[in-house]
């Protein structure tokens, strides 16, 4: 990937300066996230998540494989990304940035390592036949802040997406189409949603949901994922920036808070559009 550009000095100068006294490029205060939105498509799984200019869409499918050996009663999960030219200059087709690599990590830490979905209920007939999860990100817009608007519609389409039914006769599998049977949901133990918190030597407040070029110009980063039970899934800090307990503690109460709020949204955004398709099949 070709070196991203370093901030012009006087915009650097200005947008520190802001900061100081509180304020942001866009007008939000410093601890206000953007609002996020969902846009479903018209498949079960398809996702789209806009955090005001930052765009990533997600899709989930399934196929039928055999499980791991060491593993003969669980299914797999997969996640793949995909940061295109689309998203911004800065990112080569068909080569994975070091930023891509981050995020895939970070996901995998937060939706696989964390357990948000049940792998057990993904079993079909142990060693033989278990269901592989493919959840597929592709970044069509970096306006900062990438993960956690990747985070958020990862799970939103995980928990929006429908497994066939399959019947298991002996050691024959059969698969039912959705018109034979309803298709069944993911089980899911828990939703765990990313937050993410910039932080400037200057300043004494972290600021929540950065844009890119807050992102390029804080000492320090700090990835949570928290759920709506309030656990802490996962906690990543990128920089030399020494943090107190209490900052870390600070970041982690804001972002109960916060997730609270996306959780809520999300639950009924998915009611919403089930509504919606209930009354299609009808």
């Amino acid at each position: 990937m070709p070196r991203e550009l370093e901030p012009a000095i006087a915009q650097r100068e200005f947008v520190l300066a802001a900061l100081k006294q509180g304020l942001r490029t866009d007008g939000r205060a410093l601890l206000e996230s953007r609002k996020p939105e969902l846009v479903f498509g018209e498949e079960l799984g398809m996702v789209e998540c806009k955090l005001g200019k930052t765009r990533v869409f997600a899709n989930v499918s399934a196929t039928i494989v055999r499980p791991r050996q060491d593993r003969p009663y669980e299914g797999l999960l997969t996640i793949s990304s995909e940061i295109s030219p689309m998203a911004s200059s800065v990112y080569e087709a068909g080569r994975a940035s070091d930023e891509e690599v981050a995020i895939t990590r970070m996901l995998e830490k937060v939706i696989k390592r964390s357990g948000a979905v049940d792998l057990e209920s993904l079993c079909i007939l142990a060693g033989q036949r278990v269901w592989h999860i493919r959840l597929t990100l592709h970044f069509l817009s970096d306006e900062g802040n990438m993960l956690d608007c990747a985070c958020l519609a990862g799970i939103t389409a995980l928990r929006h997406f429908r497994r066939p039914e399959v019947e298991v006769i002996g050691e024959e599998v059969i698969v039912h189409s959705p018109e034979e049977r309803a298709p069944m949901v993911l089980s899911m133990h828990h939703t765990p949603i990313c937050i993410t918190f910039a932080l400037f030597e200057d300043s004494s407040s972290p600021v929540l949901d950065p844009l890119h070029l807050e992102s390029q110009l804080a000492t320090t980063t700090v990835h949570l994922a928290l759920n709506a039970q309030k656990e802490l899934c996962v906690m990543h800090k990128a920089g030399g920036m020494p943090l107190s307990v209490e900052e870390i503690m600070k970041c982690v109460k804001i972002g109960v808070e916060r997730v609270r709020e996306v959780s809520k949204m999300v639950n009924e955004a998915l009611e919403e559009d089930w509504k919606g398709r209930v009354v299609e099949i009808r």
